[in-house]
């Protein structure tokens, strides 16, 4: 990268990057299992940490940049990235309005989990309901409600920093562009050239990030998302859009290709948000075996991925894979009946 944009510290980094040894054996140890690094970014600590810590430094300073007062964000009532943006930006010293999509028409959701800690931030929510198709995570009811509830904030004499879902924009993307630098300079001092790189695939602002930032940084590895809600359609223009805003932010020649955008479609279940029993199963695995915790929405789908491929074969035994951490165990606690 030739430039970084400003950033507000918001995160512990770097965060650590280290072999699940006891899964890699409960999954056929060597002869059977490639080795596995976890990539904590679980632990980057704000607001009990994940991947969007990453993304809100830069989006935090943009929006200061530009003299906000309040910022605007949305998600779904278990939303990671609506917890971690009304906990940014309350440590800058900004209000927050989140606008949450409900489960469905009827939903009275439970304070819980990631809502919970919206309401301890002190954010005011805006409810609305959930998109027709319920594979998607976000709607045309969603584009309606942030327009109106920014115009009732500018009448108000407020200054509001719109926030896309998932922290998803060039300057969001600069993330997992810095981030994979950290991610490539780590596999350097430990001798690691990973053959691929799962994680969980949303929004695609992170996929957009690890992509461009694999490129920008030679890294060796393929980026492979696991998506865990539809959507494909716009979702890959979006990341490819993103991610080359992004190489014009910071100022690198290089620029991603729909090519280089790989998202496995094959374990995002009934839809967004909604367990599957692989998914359920992974989180138990886990967190017997390595003592982590995972969530049902989001990574638990990515290492259902990882797991079935190891079970299936189709990964290397000598080589090694890295599963990227991104948080959101808060999740966990409004899925209790699920376990």
């Amino acid at each position: 990268m030739t430039s970084v944009p400003r950033r507000v510290p918001l995160a512990n980094l770097p965060t650590p990057l280290h072999p699940a040894v006891r899964l890699r054996d409960a999954l056929g140890g060597p002869a059977h299992c490639p080795t596995i690094l976890f990539k904590r970014d679980d632990l980057t600590g704000l607001a009990l940490g994940g991947n969007k810590a990453r993304k809100l430094e830069f989006l935090i300073a943009d929006a200061q940049d530009q003299h906000a007062t309040v910022v605007v964000t949305t998600g779904a009532v278990q939303s990671n990235h609506a917890r971690m943006t009304a906990a940014a930006a309350r440590a800058a010293g900004l209000d927050v309005v989140l606008i949450l999509t409900l489960a469905s028409e009827h939903d009275q959701p439970a304070l819980q989990g990631n809502l919970l800690l919206d309401r301890l931030f002190g954010a005011t929510i805006h409810y609305i309901p959930p998109p027709a198709d319920p594979m998607l995570a976000t709607s045309d009811i969603e584009e309606a409600k942030v327009a109106e509830v920014v115009a009732d904030l500018q009448a108000r004499g407020q200054r509001p920093y719109v926030i896309p879902i998932g922290g998803s924009s060039g300057m969001g993307v600069q993330g997992y562009l810095a981030g994979t630098g950290e991610i490539v300079e780590q596999l350097r001092a430990i001798g690691q050239r990973p053959s691929r790189l799962y994680f969980a695939s949303g929004s695609r602002g992170t996929q957009a990030g690890l992509t461009l930032g694999a490129k920008v940084f030679e890294a060796p590895y393929e980026v492979y998302g696991v998506a865990v809600s539809g959507g494909e359609s716009f979702k890959k223009p979006r990341a490819l859009r993103i991610a080359n805003e992004a190489a014009t932010i910071a100022g690198t020649a290089v620029r991603v290709t729909e090519d280089d955008l790989v998202t496995d479609q094959q374990f995002i279940g009934p839809g967004y948000g909604i367990p599957t029993p692989e998914c359920l199963a992974a989180i138990r695995l886990v967190a017997e075996q390595e003592g982590i915790l995972l969530d049902p929405t989001y990574t638990a789908k990515a290492m259902a991925a990882l797991i079935h491929h190891a079970r299936e074969g189709r990964l290397d035994p000598s080589s090694t894979v890295v599963f990227l951490h991104t948080g959101g165990v808060p999740a966990l606690f409004a899925h209790a009946a699920a376990f």
